[in-house]
């Protein structure tokens, strides 16, 4: 029998004293992917997958952060000159606190543990659960208000600027803003979004490839500056445009010849991936789940034709998911390179679906699959003490 032992306790054990316990979770994306730094429309929901921070604060301007998926256990003086990232799992963390203070929060010394069972390299925006959880958190026992939206701004901040890696919003900003049962239409822009409910029958089910992915690694931020290079061009012809999100698909078409080939298929991603979104909601709002399926099949073969950023695992997961009773739709999710794709799945296939892609995945790559069920969930919050359990 597995003995389960809470986050409290095995905080108050190392630090001897009671934390309060902050959470947030991860995501999947719907429909809507590479849009989000380009000034676009996403739809993502979050997943009843969580990290929990504990937290207590300590005398000084020290941070004492224990990561228990990690068994380690690092150290940062807030008001050390210039702390540089590692490449470590840590920088999400001093990276967030950094952000908090150079934009005037008066955050205290802390001690944090930190736990999670959102998968890791999988596509699912484990580092943003992190960094709002842990932004959450700080706040949280520095006795400091601050919106969710500027959570979410002061998070991406510390992924692009300390991390290294050039995410978008959406992320973030779907950690700290989810609804349980819906999933958000985001303009990345001006940050308005809408709520969609999604149906108590479907269940979204991501499924791992177990290929891993890097997204500080050269090839994503690669990605943004090739759609950055296509505004460049395109502004000499159209001078209004701020991003690829202004361009229409007809304009695109009109200056195509202006963009080397390699900028042509990623602007075409973009530009028809920001009307899959909106197509996708009108679906939503028509009772349509067919039609929103439809879409996330057009979205993946955009993301592997145009902005190949799938590969063979995710296309070989997408195609048994196509065959599969019960699924309205299937696309990879996430920055790509492998990690997961998502299916909306109605729930009394949700069994036969997830045997079928085990077993045919395993048959074809020698990989077990790592399969997630779930409903669309909350977003960060502070919780009681006593409600959250995980396996020690």
């Amino acid at each position: 029998m597995s003995i389960k032992t809470t986050l409290i306790e095995k905080f108050q054990r190392r630090f001897k004293t009671a934390p309060r316990l902050f959470r947030a979770p991860g995501r999947v994306n719907l429909i809507g992917e590479h849009t989000d730094y380009n000034d676009g429309f996403v739809f993502p929901a979050a997943i009843d997958f969580y990290t929990q921070v504990a937290a207590a604060p300590r005398p000084g301007h020290k941070l004492v952060v224990r990561s228990e998926n990690y068994n380690e256990e690092v150290e940062l003086d807030l008001q050390s000159f210039a702390p540089k990232p590692r490449k470590h799992w840590s920088d999400y963390v001093f990276g967030v606190a950094l952000m908090l203070i150079s934009a005037g929060h008066q955050v205290s010394g802390a001690d944090l543990l930190i736990e999670s069972n959102v998968p890791l390299g999988a596509g699912l925006s484990s580092s943003a659960a992190l960094e709002v959880a842990v932004a959450s958190a700080l706040l949280g026992i520095s006795k400091l208000i601050v919106g969710r939206k500027e959570i979410a701004l002061l998070s991406q901040r510390a992924e692009n600027d300390f991390v290294g890696a050039r995410c978008g919003i959406m992320d973030q900003f779907i950690c700290a803003h989810a609804q349980a049962d819906t999933a958000l239409l985001l303009d990345c822009r001006s940050l308005e979004y809408q709520v969609f409910p999604i149906d108590a029958g479907i269940a979204l089910v991501a499924c791992n490839t177990m290929v891993k992915h890097d997204l500080a690694s050269g090839t994503y931020n690669q990605r943004r500056a090739e759609c950055e290079e296509g505004v460049k061009r395109l502004k000499k012809f159209l001078p209004q445009i701020r991003a690829l999100r202004d361009v229409s698909r007809k304009e695109l078409d009109r200056y195509a010849h202006e963009l080397p080939g390699v900028v042509l298929k990623r602007c075409r991603h973009v530009i028809t991936e920001d009307e899959r979104v909106t197509q996708a909601a009108e679906c939503l709002r028509n009772h349509d789940p067919l039609g929103f399926g439809r879409l996330m099949a057009e979205s993946h073969r955009s993301l592997r034709d145009d902005y190949e950023v799938s590969c063979t695992e995710l296309d070989l997961m997408v195609g048994i998911a196509g065959r599969a009773e019960g699924v309205l739709g299937s696309r990879m999710t996430g920055g790509g390179f492998g990690g997961c794709t998502i299916n909306l799945v109605r729930s009394e296939f949700v069994a036969q679906f997830s045997d079928l892609i085990s077993t045919e995945y395993k048959n074809a790559t020698g990989r077990s699959p790592e399969i997630y069920v779930s409903r669309p969930a909350g977003g960060a919050e502070e919780i009681p003490t006593s409600d959250v359990v995980l396996e020690a």
